[in-house]
């Protein structure tokens, strides 16, 4: 083992260099920039260096150090955030491949095939050994480093955010210069949260900024402050020409959990583009939590209905007034009422189609002919625009809108007369 670990000490340079262009290549957020790269590969000479001292003589696991520039690359990776599973996965790659350079060498000596296969085993017990003490401890150097710097950086973040945000004369050179933000670009806010009965860490949430970022298509590194324990504030940077932004495409490619969801805004220009989207951002996030059917993962403020809603919000009494004196009855928290809403959301929403509203719904065209006639007997106003806001708003905002249900009212759907074959309301 001795004779491997020497002649593979005369190759340190070119195997180094070898590992370190692997992970790099290899594994996401390794290759960053020329400062990460370069840590990367002292950290990789650092590694190989030691464990072939080790071998060579003879030296237990116990007796050795960690080597300080793995230590000082694992907080650098803490640091900018990379995530910690790039810095595990980049040993056990390491691992494999520095033994694949063993095999040979071993092979080489000649030895009988029972004492070839000893040294293998050996070999690769060590290696092992080390890869697994090693990792443990720059894994748990990388969280010590992570919480301190999320620390450190959230408080002098969130201080410059909310100035920057509250502040009309605050001073954004001075943003840019301790954030390392650019403010003379595009940028889109998102509001990302938990459910508070299934509250996410600080880093998962920071982790789901991220992604939404990568998706979205971000020009460089966001900024983001944590509200409270659900909430995280987040911009994402998209340079000088915004790409298109399609919530439909963002909830589709990322893989939320159930229990996290994100609001964002549209692509702003500027400091008043950094304001603005992050008030449409938080419109939306007040807009879906305020809606009392199930929520979905990513609302954007430009989706159907959540920017006009989000302004009927803020008065919810004289909106919920409102919308009684437009919808009449549909207005009560029935469920009666609550189907003919839905039939009638459809059939605008289809160009006032019998046979669409009737495809989309699963229903007989009667039956959707039926449920408007009585949907329109029952509104007070006959102007569709009024009736389709007012109809948009109770989808958004539910109870908060609605006339209480009636007392006696048992809620059973309503039915229809079976004599001219319409099928009763579904």
């Amino acid at each position: 083992m001795a004779q491997v670990a020497t002649e593979l000490q005369k190759r340190l340079h070119e195997l180094t260099t070898g590992l370190a262009a692997v992970m790099a290549r290899e594994i996401e957020g390794l290759d960053n920039d020329p400062v990460l790269l370069d840590s990367l590969w002292d950290s990789v000479e650092s590694n190989v260096t030691t464990i072939l001292y080790g071998l060579a003589n003879s030296v237990p696991i116990s007796q050795l150090q960690p080597p300080s520039a793995a230590v000082e690359y694992a907080r650098r990776l803490a640091q900018r955030g990379v995530p910690s599973n790039s810095l595990v996965r980049a040993y056990h790659m390491g691992q494999h491949d520095l033994l694949n350079e063993f095999y040979p060498l071993v092979e080489a000596l000649g030895h009988p095939r029972e004492l070839t296969v000893e040294v293998l085993k050996h070999s690769t017990a060590l290696v092992w050994a080390y890869i697994d003490w090693i990792s443990i401890y720059v894994f748990e150097v990388y969280e010590s480093e992570r919480n301190l710097w999320l620390g450190a950086a959230a408080n002098i973040h969130s201080a410059l955010i909310h100035g920057l945000l509250g502040d009309p004369t605050a001073d954004t050179a001075a943003f840019e210069a301790q954030t390392g933000y650019r403010l003379d670009q595009s940028h889109v806010a998102a509001v990302i949260w938990s459910d508070a009965d299934r509250p996410a860490t600080p880093a998962a949430m920071e982790t789901t900024a991220s992604e939404v970022a990568a998706t979205i298509g971000a020009r460089g590194p966001i900024i983001s402050t944590a509200v409270d324990r659900e909430t995280l504030w987040a911009w994402i940077p998209l340079g000088e020409h915004p790409p298109a932004l399609d919530t439909g495409a963002l909830r589709a490619a990322l893989d939320l959990p159930e229990s996290r969801h994100v609001a964002v805004g549209l692509p702003g220009a500027g400091l008043p583009g950094f304001r603005r989207t992050h008030e449409q951002a938080i419109a939306a996030y007040e807009v879906v939590t305020m809606q009392h059917a199930s929520r979905a993962s990513v609302v954007g403020f430009g989706d159907r209905g959540i920017a006009l809603t989000s302004l009927l919000a803020v008065n919810l009494d004289s909106t919920g007034a409102w919308v009684g004196e437009v919808l009449g009855s549909l207005a009560d928290d029935t469920e009666n009422a609550a189907v003919l809403r839905q039939t009638m959301r459809t059939f605008y929403a289809t160009g006032e189609s019998h046979l669409h509203t009737a495809e989309q719904l699963n229903l007989h065209r009667n039956t959707v002919k039926y449920r408007v006639d009585k949907a329109l007997a029952s509104t007070r106003s006959h102007d569709r625009l009024d009736i389709a806001l007012a109809l948009q708003v109770c989808e958004f905002l539910g109870p908060a809108v609605l006339r209480p249900r009636p007392n006696g009212a048992s809620g059973r759907p309503v039915s229809v007369p079976s004599a001219g074959r319409t099928p009763a309301v579904r």
